[in-house]
C-alpha cells in the first residue's frame, strides 16, 4: 500500500487562478467556427459568441484567454480588425493553412467574448512586424478613458468605456516565428517596446516578455540580462511530442510504448521550469519576475483528412494525464509560475472542446479541468506520495502515481492523483496530518488508454463520482483505478 501525506500545516504559496488559463489564436477553426460563429449564425449566439461553448468554459471557471497568438500576433496588425466587418482589411493567413483572414474576429469581439466569460483578456502585441507606435496605440485605444486620437476611434466604433487590460505580451516567440531574433536583440527590442507601453488612469499593465523554447537556457541568459528590470514575467513554451518535432505521431491508435515515452517527456517540464528559474534568480535576485508557460500541451499529428495548417487532432485519456500532471506540476510551482495557458482552447492541439458545425464535445482534458478547478485560489500544501517506477523502455520510466493538495478558504482540502499505470491499480493510505475527515466528495475519470469522445459518441469518456474509499482516523484509504485522474474535496 503506498502512503499519501498531506500536511495541512505546511502552507506554501497561492495557486493563481490564472495558472487555469487558456490560448485562443487565429488558428485552423479556433476562432470561427469554434468560439465565434456570427451574429447571423443558426448556431444559438450572443453577439456572435457560441452560446454552448462560453457556457461550458464558464462551467470550468477560465480565468484569463490568450490572444491573438501565438505566431499569428507578430503578423496581426490590430486596426485591420476594427470598425465596420465589411470594410475590414483581409490577409492571408501564412503561419496557420493560407487561409483568407477576414478580420471579423478582432479587438472588440475578444473583449465581448472575455465579458461573457467573465475572464481576464491577456493580448499579444505585434512586435515582429508591427511598430512601437502600433502597441502603443493599441494600449491607448483599449485602455485610455480620455481624449485622445485612440480613445475617439474607440468611441467612434462603439465603446464609450475603456477596457480593462492587465496581461499584456511584447511579442511571441521572438526566437522563431516572431523574427528569428537573437536574445541580446530582442532583450533590447523589448526594453524600448515596453517603454511605450502606457499605464492609463486605473490600469496598471503587466508586462510580460518572450521567454525561452523548451530547454533554450542561452535565450533566459540574455534576455534577462538585458531586460529583466524592464518585465513583470517571462514566458516558457514547452509541448509534449511524442515522437519529436518532425514525426509527433498520431493522436489516437498509439500503442503503451508512446503512452510511457509521451508522460515522461510531459514529466520534464519540471526540470525546465527548475533550471529557468535559476537562471532568472542570478538577473532578479528579488524574484520578482514570474513565469509563465503560456503554451504547453500535447501535440500530435493532424487528424487525417484535415487541414495540416489547421493542427486538429482528438483527445484522449493520454491527455488526460498529461493535463493532470502539468497541472500538479504548476500547482506545486506556484511561487513562481503565475499563469499558464493550454494550447489551444477549442478545435486546436490539446483542446477542451472540439465543435463540428452546430455539434459540440467536451474532451477528457476539459474533464480534467472541472475537476481541479477547486484549486484556483487556493493555499498550496505540502504533500507527498510513495512511488515506483514503471514502464517498458529504461529511458522513459515515469512514476507510478502523481499528486497535488491544496486548502481554501473554508478549510476544504482539495487533492488531485493521477495513476500513470495503463493496468495497475493502486491501493492508496491517506493521511491527513491533524485533520480529522469529516466528509469527502470525489470524482474520477478513467478509461482504456486510447478513449476519446466523439461527435457519434460524446459521452465515452466522462468524469463519475467515485466512492470507492474508506474514511479513517488518520484519513482516507482508497484503491486508484488504472489510467485514472481522481480528485478529493474533504472536510
Amino acid at each position: 500500500m503506498s502512503k499519501l501525506v498531506v500536511n495541512t500545516h505546511n502552507k506554501k504559496s497561492k495557486i493563481n487562478k490564472e495558472i487555469y488559463g487558456h490560448f485562443s489564436e487565429h488558428l485552423g477553426r479556433c476562432i470561427y467556427e469554434g468560439i465565434y460563429v456570427g451574429e447571423n449564425s443558426k448556431i444559438p449566439n450572443v453577439n456572435g459568441m457560441r452560446c454552448d461553448v462560453v457556457e461550458a468554459l464558464k462551467e470550468i471557471k477560465i480565468p484569463v484567454l490568450r490572444w491573438p497568438g501565438g505566431c499569428f500576433a507578430d503578423e496581426y496588425h490590430w486596426k485591420d480588425g476594427i470598425g465596420p466587418k465589411d470594410s475590414r482589411k483581409k490577409m492571408v493567413n501564412t503561419h496557420w493553412g493560407g487561409v483568407v483572414e477576414d478580420n471579423s474576429f478582432g479587438t472588440h469581439e475578444f473583449m465581448e467574448l472575455c465579458k461573457q466569460l467573465n475572464c481576464e483578456p491577456y493580448i499579444n502585441g505585434n512586435v515582429g512586424s508591427g511598430s512601437v507606435q502600433e502597441m502603443s496605440e493599441w494600449i491607448e485605444y483599449l485602455t485610455f478613458d480620455g481624449i485622445s486620437p485612440m480613445a475617439e476611434l474607440r468611441k467612434q466604433n462603439g465603446q464609450t468605456e475603456p477596457w480593462k487590460v492587465k496581461f499584456f505580451g511584447v511579442g511571441n516567440e521572438n526566437w522563431g516565428c516572431g523574427g528569428n531574433m537573437t536574445p541580446e536583440f530582442y532583450g533590447n527590442m523589448y526594453r524600448r517596446y515596453q517603454t511605450y507601453c502606457r499605464n492609463y488612469g486605473q490600469n496598471k499593465l503587466y508586462k510580460i516578455a518572450c521567454g525561452p523554447n523548451i530547454d533554450d537556457y542561452d535565450w533566459t541568459e540574455g534576455v534577462m540580462k538585458v531586460a529583466a528590470n524592464f518585465m513583470d514575467a517571462f514566458t516558457l513554451h514547452y509541448y509534449t511530442h511524442p515522437g519529436g518535432w518532425l514525426n509527433k505521431g498520431p493522436a489516437t491508435g498509439f500503442d503503451e510504448k508512446t503512452w510511457y515515452i509521451s508522460l515522461n517527456k510531459t514529466l520534464k517540464i519540471e526540470e525546465l521550469i527548475n533550471n529557468h528559474l535559476e537562471i532568472m534568480n542570478r538577473y532578479d535576485p528579488e524574484r520578482r519576475v514570474d513565469l509563465i508557460i503560456d503554451e504547453w500541451g500535447g501535440w500530435y499529428d493532424v487528424e487525417p483528412g484535415t487541414n495540416p495548417g489547421f493542427l486538429y487532432q482528438q483527445n484522449t485519456m493520454r491527455d488526460a494525464l498529461i493535463a493532470g500532471i502539468n497541472l500538479n506540476i504548476f500547482n506545486k510551482h506556484s511561487d513562481r509560475v503565475k499563469m499558464a495557458n493550454l494550447a489551444q482552447v477549442v478545435n486546436v492541439l490539446q483542446s477542451v472542446i472540439l465543435t463540428e458545425g452546430d455539434k459540440m464535445i467536451l474532451t477528457p482534458t476539459y474533464y480534467v479541468f472541472d475537476m481541479y478547478k477547486n484549486h484556483q485560489e487556493a493555499t498550496l500544501i505540502e504533500s507527498y506520495i510513495d512511488t515506483k517506477k514503471i514502464g517498458i523502455e529504461e529511458e522513459n520510466l515515469v512514476p507510478n502515481l502523481h499528486e497535488s493538495a491544496s486548502i481554501d478558504d473554508q478549510g476544504r482540502i482539495n487533492i488531485t492523483i493521477n495513476n500513470l499505470s495503463i493496468g495497475e491499480d493502486y491501493n492508496i493510505e491517506g493521511i491527513i496530518v491533524d485533520k480529522q475527515v469529516k466528509s469527502v466528495q470525489a470524482t474520477i475519470l478513467t478509461s482504456e488508454m486510447g478513449a476519446h469522445n466523439t461527435f457519434d459518441n460524446p459521452e465515452a469518456v466522462k468524469p463519475e463520482k467515485f466512492t470507492k474509499f474508506v474514511i479513517t482516523d488518520k484519513g482516507l484509504d482508497f484503491t486508484i483505478p488504472a489510467c485514472s485522474v481522481i480528485s478529493f474535496i474533504l472536510e
